[in-house]
């Protein structure tokens, strides 16, 4: 169940992108973790995706100040995707803000960050996932896998 956070300089979308933006960043985060297709609703329902919009002049690079530059922050739980899996949600992600934003050279200026939540520092309605912990155990209607992390073991 991955967190988004999208930042990126205020009109870099067209106005009434922001759904279709959270749907599809959301959809290749859950499918990179390994979750199945269609998400459970219970997994769709507390997966986030926060667009933050900032001024122009508050995003700078080492080059210039009012860039165009995007940082895409995905947070998962410990061991929630293999090098497939942060491949493919870095490209796909990438291509995502590039073929929204209208801009085709916007890849150039898209950075994907992609944090894993320490063990016991990821929890949803009061509790903390530890390793080998999924949320069907204090969650019955994330089903029998659950959905912290799907690719750790032990």
């Amino acid at each position: 169940m991955p967190i988004i956070d999208v930042y990126a300089p205020d009109g870099l979308f067209p106005q009434g992108s922001d759904r279709a933006l959270a749907e599809r960043l959301a959809a290749v985060a859950m499918r990179a973790e390994g979750v199945p297709t269609p998400a459970p609703q219970a997994v769709r329902d507390v997966t986030g995706v926060y667009i933050h919009r900032l001024p122009s002049t508050a995003i700078h690079t080492a080059s210039t100040g009012s860039a165009r530059i995007v940082r895409l922050q995905v947070t998962i739980g410990a061991g929630g995707l293999d090098r497939a899996g942060q491949k493919a949600l870095v490209a796909d992600a990438t291509q995502i803000v590039t073929a929204i934003s209208g801009d085709p050279t916007q890849a150039a200026r898209t950075w994907v960050v992609i944090t894993e939540a320490m063990e016991g520092g990821w929890g949803i309605n009061g509790h903390a996932y530890g390793k080998g912990e999924t949320l069907s155990q204090t969650h019955p209607a994330f089903g029998p896998r659950g959905m912290a992390p799907t690719r750790v073991e032990g």
